[in-house]
C-alpha cells in the first residue's frame, strides 16, 4: 500500500470526499511528473483555510487532509508518545482546523465526534487527566518494548491493545481516527511489520470500535490479524508496500 493509497483509505474512513482533480494530482506525482509540492498546491483551493470555530464542513475538505497525509510521508512526526500523535495531528490539520496539533480541553463522548464512526453515549478519557493518560500508555508501551520481537499472534493481541488504550484516550477533538491509524501504522513497522488498510471497511472499523467500547477487543484483533504483514525494510513510510512482496 503505498503513500497515496493509504491517504485515499484514511479519508475514506470517515467519509472525507477526494476530488477528481486531487486523485489525478496523485497519480502525477506517484509518476514522478509533478513534485510533492506541486501535488500539495493541486489540493489546496483557495477557499482550504482554517477557521476559529472549526465548523465548516470538514470532510468536504477532504483533499487537503488527503494531500497532508502523503506529505506526513516525507517530513515524518517523531518522538513517540503524546508528542508524536500532536505532530501527526499537526501534519494532517494544519491549515485546516485551527487546532491543529492542540489536545481537547473538554471532555467528549464519541456521540459528539465529528467523524460519527463508532459513535455512542460513553465518555472518553477526561481532557483535564490526557496528558497523564498518555504518559501512562507510553510508559507502558516502552515496558512492552514497544511491541518489537514479538511473534505474530502475541503483537496482533498487543496491537488491539494499544490501539483500543489510544482510542479511548481521544486527544483531540476531531481526527483522533485518522491520527491514530497512522501513529498504529509507523509503531507496526518499527516493530517488523506493516498494516495493509485496504481491504478494512467502515462497517467492519465502527464494529470493532463499538466492541472495544464495551471492553471486546476481538473487533480490534480480527481486523488486525487480517492486515499485519511482515515488514518491508526498504520502504520507510509508515505503510510499507504489500503489494511488492514482503522483505522476508
Amino acid at each position: 500500500m503505498s503513500a497515496v493509497a493509504f491517504a485515499a483509505k484514511n479519508c475514506a474512513l470517515e467519509s472525507m470526499t477526494i476530488s477528481g482533480r486531487a486523485m489525478q494530482a496523485a497519480r502525477d506525482y506517484e509518476s514522478g511528473m509533478i513534485p510533492l509540492d506541486g501535488f500539495v498546491s493541486a489540493c489546496s483551493p483557495d477557499d482550504t483555510v482554517a477557521t476559529p470555530n472549526n465548523g465548516r464542513d470538514i470532510r468536504d475538505l477532504g483533499d487537503a487532509v488527503f494531500a497532508r497525509t502523503v506529505v506526513f510521508a516525507s517530513r515524518p512526526a517523531s518522538g513517540g508518545g503524546l508528542a508524536e500523535l500532536r505532530g501527526i495531528h499537526a501534519t494532517l490539520f494544519g491549515g485546516v482546523r485551527t487546532d491543529a496539533g492542540e489536545i481537547r480541553t473538554h471532555d467528549t463522548t464519541s456521540a459528539a465526534s465529528a467523524s460519527g464512526i463508532g459513535a455512542s453515549s460513553q465518555a472518553f478519557f477526561p481532557a483535564a487527566l490526557l496528558e497523564t493518560g498518555a504518559a501512562n500508555i507510553a510508559s507502558e508501551l516502552a515496558e512492552a518494548g514497544n511491541l518489537k520481537c514479538l511473534d505474530r499472534p502475541v503483537f496482533v493481541t498487543k496491537l488491539a491493545h494499544f490501539y483500543d488504550e489510544l482510542g479511548y484516550l481521544h486527544p483531540f477533538a476531531y481526527g483522533n481516527a485518522m491520527t491514530l491509524r497512522i501513529f498504529a501504522s509507523r509503531l507496526a513497522h518499527a516493530a517488523g511489520w506493516d498494516l495493509d488498510w485496504g481491504p478494512v471497511t467502515r462497517d467492519q472499523y465502527r464494529e470493532a470500535k463499538l466492541r472495544a467500547y464495551n471492553g471486546d477487543l476481538s473487533g480490534f484483533c480480527e481486523l488486525f490479524d487480517a492486515i499485519v504483514r511482515p515488514a518491508n525494510p526498504t520502504r520507510v513510510f509508515l505503510i510499507a508496500g504489500w503489494d511488492q512482496g514482503p522483505a522476508h
